[in-house]
Order: structure tokens, then C-alpha cells, then sequence
């Protein structure tokens, strides 16, 4: 069992000690608070878990803190993937639930499981998802500023469990002042993609990541032999000709867990019940 979680690039808030130290005790401690839920739940279950509490952490974009959009609302994108399965489920453009990858999770099991904008609100609120706003003074203030970080803001997690299977959840608020109705990565195989083989989840800016099909081509590569680590120097060398900003977290089915990125620092943190491994 082993677990891997990311929060988007450090480069997209203040670079200051503070900031770094609490986005690595956050890391740490959801890592660990993700591997205890495992013991006793599948992977699919524990990446929904990972990513929520993330979402509900401010120090990164996604749930609350989540971006504001070029006409003051904040709408956001999850998605979930069931490596045994291979059954992805995601909103797009959801507004004011709490957490997005719960909804996401809760789509599994329809015929029509990925949703946009006013549907997929309808649904949360059918299934008594209440109203709540994920906005901070912060994401205000940086509004009001217009003050873009560039869009590399999305958290996600890959987990392997005890049973070896793999799953993968990704959520994300926006890059933040974008056209209303743009759609990222995270809600698509291209951002958040999982097989019996390998499960990835990326990070940076979405068209960059949809231009290179980048946790498809990682999943696909190591499905047909690649091993992980050639997997992703492959994609992210691709990623390099169209000078594309990504990071991405991986575990294939031997238990093997990556991470890359093509501009620093993507933050992550991985933990396997003994040993940590966090950004720096």
C-alpha cells in the first residue's frame, strides 16, 4: 500500500519560508492521515478521501481557495478514476459545494458520469450536497487585484492498495480570472487517468496538459511495457516542444511511485507507511 498526493506548483503563491514549511507539514499530514484511511478502504475510496482534504485546506486551489473567474465566480473541476474498472467520473464547472471530488465519486455509478456547469450542480443538490461558498478574502483580494498566478493550482492523489489496485482523483479551482466556461485538465484522461497498470494525476497549466495527453500517454507507455520511470521522461520530454508547464504523480501495479515536473517545484508528498518523501 503506498500513497502519493500533490497541490500544484509552490510557485504559484508567496515564496516565502512560511509558506513552504506549511505546505510541507499539510502535505505530511494529509499523506498520513490518507494512509491510515487505506488500511481499511479500497484505493478508489482513498484517493476521493486524499483529494478532499486537500480541497478543504485554503493553501491550495481547489474546494476552498479555489480561483476566481474573470467574472467574479469561482467554478470547479474534478475527477475520479477507478483503475480496475477504468471508469473515470468528473464535474466540470461546479459551483458552490464544498467538495467537488465527493460529487465526482458519486458518479461512478451513472450511465452519464461526467457533468458540466448548472447539471452538475443539480445533481449535488439532489443528492443533498448543500450550498457553500469556497471563497476566501484572499482569492478576493487577488481578484480585485487582478493578480493571476499563472494557473498551475490543482491537488490530486494516486494510491495502490493492499489488493494492488490503483486509483487516481484530481480537483482543482481554475488558473484563476479565466474565460467563464474554460475547461481544464483535471476532469479529463488527459489530467487525471488510471488503468490496472498505472494511475497518474497532473498539475500545471490545463491546455498544456490536454496539447500532450500527458496521464494517458504516462498510463499508456507503462501498460505496453515502458517502465514508469521511462514512461514520463518520454511524455515530458514531448511536453518540452511545446513548452508546456506540468507536473504529475504516478504508482504503476508493482508499487513503483514517481513524480516529475517540468518547471519547478511541483509540491507533493508520498508516504508508504514508513518512509515520507516531500518536496523541498
Amino acid at each position: 500500500m503506498k500513497i502519493i498526493i500533490h497541490g500544484g506548483f509552490f510557485s504559484e503563491s508567496d515564496q516565502s519560508h512560511e509558506i513552504k514549511t506549511a505546505k510541507q507539514n499539510s502535505l505530511k499530514e494529509i499523506a498520513q492521515k490518507a494512509f491510515g484511511y487505506l488500511q481499511t478502504h479500497s484505493a478508489f475510496d482513498a484517493v476521493a478521501y486524499a483529494v478532499s482534504l486537500l480541497e478543504d485546506d485554503p493553501l491550495y486551489n481547489a474546494g476552498i481557495g479555489s480561483q476566481i473567474q474573470s467574472d467574479g465566480i469561482i467554478r470547479m473541476s474534478a475527477a475520479i478514476m477507478n483503475g480496475e474498472t477504468q471508469k473515470l467520473s468528473g464535474v466540470i464547472n461546479i459551483q458552490e459545494v464544498k467538495n467537488p471530488i465527493f460529487v465526482a465519486k458519486d458518479l461512478i455509478g451513472e450511465d452519464d458520469r461526467v457533468l458540466g456547469g448548472q447539471g452538475a450542480k443539480t445533481y449535488a443538490t439532489e443528492l443533498g450536497f448543500e450550498n457553500f461558498s469556497t471563497e476566501i478574502p484572499q482569492r478576493r483580494a487577488e481578484y480585485e487585484a487582478k493578480v493571476n498566478n499563472g494557473g498551475k493550482g490543482t491537488v490530486g492523489c494516486v494510491a495502490i492498495d493492499r489488493d494492488g489496485k490503483l486509483a487516481v482523483a484530481t480537483s482543482t479551482g481554475g488558473k484563476g480570472f479565466e474565460i467563464p466556461g474554460r475547461i481544464s485538465d483535471s476532469a479529463t484522461v488527459a489530467g487525471n487517468y488510471a488503468n490496472a497498470f498505472c494511475a497518474v494525476s497532473c498539475t500545471g497549466v490545463g491546455e498544456d496538459i490536454v496539447s500532450n495527453a500527458t496521464a494517458t500517454k504516462i498510463v499508456t507507455r507503462v501498460t505496453d511495457g515502458m517502465s514508469l520511470e521511462k514512461a514520463f521522461n518520454k511524455t515530458f520530454d514531448e511536453l518540452k516542444t511545446i513548452d508546456g508547464f506540468a507536473g504529475a504523480i504516478a504508482i504503476d501495479k508493482e508499487g513503483n511511485v514517481y513524480h516529475q515536473d517540468s518547471y519547478p517545484t511541483m509540491v507533493f508528498a508520498s508516504f508508504d507507511g514508513e518512509k515520507f518523501e516531500i518536496f523541498s
